[in-house]
């Protein structure tokens, strides 16, 4: 491997020494041969990192993950590109801005999350996950932020403003757990413990973007805005871009039930259509404002729930298929690069203490979302439903940083100064690497110590999935105190997802799809597949 690398790395060295500048310009046929052997070099990795990653999978060889084999190949071509003193070629390979990863890499992986989602297991841990996703990701992000400006101020870091310290915390807050999902399936992990780690990451990519970009807002018209603006601007891009999404999603749903696509004739218009709505979403809220990733993540929740049910089979397969690819393919080479930027950029490694000290803050916030967010799940269900804390200490490990954290992270190169940009984005490609390589390396061995391994199966958490969701009537009969009153309140809030349960079944299942809510779809699997990795998990 080492050598085919450094003969096509040697293949971009003119005899000038440059690999470009004037020689290129004046030689239009180099210049396309070059950028020949960089695609070729990129391809490579990539039919590498797949036949790697399916070795080690077939061999359940859980030390090292498929994004961790990703990020080593990264690693290795730069440190390999380095060597041969070709950095400046290779790295206009892979040279490209941060658009790139919002309109072409990021979309089909946060969609894919979203069509991914198995409604059954999502809406019965609904009222947890949209705890854990936003206000547990609110948390993290305010905790991580405030213990980054604090060790500033005492000199432990190296000291930013606190809006630029919120804006760190908001994008790595961004939770990436595909290798801890890959493991889970492959372990036999409970469902509802599965559900609440993917639906969390999921949903809480909308919200580390939207708190990210309401920070960045802020930053850049700090004397007008007040406290009350800032909820109002959050509101407006969250709100707005899950509107969006939501409302793409019901056009699509209605469009494939009443225009008769679903015959065989019909089979590849069926097919193009629904894979242009999701860019259409995309496109749709970037155009008024909004946030495209939002905005395409909840279309695909809606386009999943009602919209596949009304594909003719064969354009279920095919769409299924095809939205497992292109993620696999997007998230792969986004490792990769992860990888190679490690090892071929020139970073602030000066700010070492920064990196460090980051990372126990992150694993402090992560705690305090969990375990605040679990103790509030819990007061309102049911004993048998309750989350044990075994499930608790796991949730709080698989909380690994991945492409959102990344991309947002190269986003504020260009949103802050540029010392303090570079910073950033260079304490997030560590943590990135470091929790994919070393969490998502060792999460076989702590879900065995931790007992939950072998635990695939509908056991206490999921004996009252039916039914009214786990809801139990608040009792008031009991003391009116300002804990039993809390009690209620969530207990209420609780009731409130069970309701929608039970209109999504009675009346929204049957208006935008074919089928009577009462259906069991048995084309969603009760375990889905994992972020991006779905497609290599098919046997």
């Amino acid at each position: 491997m080492s050598t085919v690398v450094e003969e096509l790395l040697q293949m971009q060295i003119s005899p000038a020494g440059g690999g470009g500048g004037r020689d290129s310009q004046s030689h239009p046929g180099k210049e396309q041969q070059a950028a020949g052997v960089g695609i070729l070099l990129q391809i490579m990795m990539l039919v590498l990192s797949f036949v790697l990653g399916h070795v080690l999978r077939r061999h359940r060889f859980y030390y090292l993950p498929e994004a961790s084999a990703s990020l080593l190949i990264g690693l290795i071509v730069g440190a390999l590109a380095n060597i041969s003193n070709t950095e400046t070629s290779i790295r206009a390979w892979f040279n490209f801005h941060e658009e790139f990863f919002f309109l072409f890499l990021l979309p089909p992986i946060i969609f894919q999350s979203g069509f991914s989602l198995s409604p059954k297991p999502f809406f019965s841990n609904f009222g947890a996950i949209v705890t854990f996703a936003l206000l547990g990701t609110f948390i993290a992000s305010v905790v991580t932020g405030v213990l980054v400006y604090l060790g500033g101020l005492i000199y432990l870091t190296y000291r930013l403003p606190f809006v630029e310290c919120l804006m760190f915390g908001a994008l790595i807050s961004a939770t990436d757990p595909v290798t801890v999902l890959s493991i889970f399936q492959e372990l036999g992990i409970d469902t509802n413990l599965y559900a609440l780690v993917f639906g969390e990451s999921v949903l809480n990519d909308a919200m580390a973007i939207s708190l990210y970009r309401t920070m960045s807002s802020l930053k850049s018209h700090a004397p007008g805005q007040n406290f009350f603006m800032v909820i109002f601007r959050f509101l407006e891009t969250f709100v707005g871009s899950l509107s969006a999404g939501v409302g793409v999603g019901f056009i699509s749903a209605l469009l494939f039930k009443y225009a008769g696509l679903d015959i065989d004739n019909l089979q590849n218009l069926e097919c193009c259509l629904f894979v242009l709505f999701p860019y259409f979403s995309y496109m749709l809220a970037e155009g008024l404002g909004l946030t495209g990733i939002v905005s395409i993540l909840f279309t695909g929740i809606v386009m999943k729930h009602y919209t596949y049910s009304n594909l003719s089979e064969n354009s279920q397969r095919f769409v299924s298929a095809f939205f497992h690819l292109i993620s696999s393919l997007a998230e792969t080479f986004v490792f990769i690069y992860m990888g190679f930027d490690i090892a071929m950029e020139q970073h602030s490694w000066s700010h070492v203490g920064f990196i460090f000290f980051s990372i126990i803050f992150i694993g402090v916030a992560r705690a305090a979302n969990v375990f605040s967010c679990a103790y509030l799940v819990n007061l309102v269900r049911p004993a048998p439903r309750q989350i044990p804390v075994k499930h608790q200490k796991a949730l709080w490990y698989s909380g690994l940083r991945g492409a959102m954290a990344f991309a947002l992270a190269l986003q504020s190169v260009h949103d802050l100064p540029e010392g303090h940009g570079q910073t950033i984005f260079t304490a997030t490609t560590a943590i990135v690497v470091l929790t994919v390589l070393l969490i998502g390396g060792s999460t076989g061995t702590v879900l065995e110590a931790l007992q939950v391994v072998g635990d695939d199966h509908d056991g206490p958490l999921s004996e009252s999935l039916d039914g009214n969701n786990g809801y139990v009537a608040p009792s008031y009969n009991e003391d009116a105190t300002s804990g039993n009153r809390l009690k209620m309140k969530l207990k209420e809030f609780h009731k409130s997802t069970a309701s929608f349960t039970a209109l999504d079944r009675n009346y929204l299942t049957p208006f935008f799809t074919s089928q009577n809510g009462d259906d069991e779809e048995e084309h969603d699997d009760p375990m889905p597949s994992s972020r991006g990795r779905g497609f290599l998990g098919h046997n």
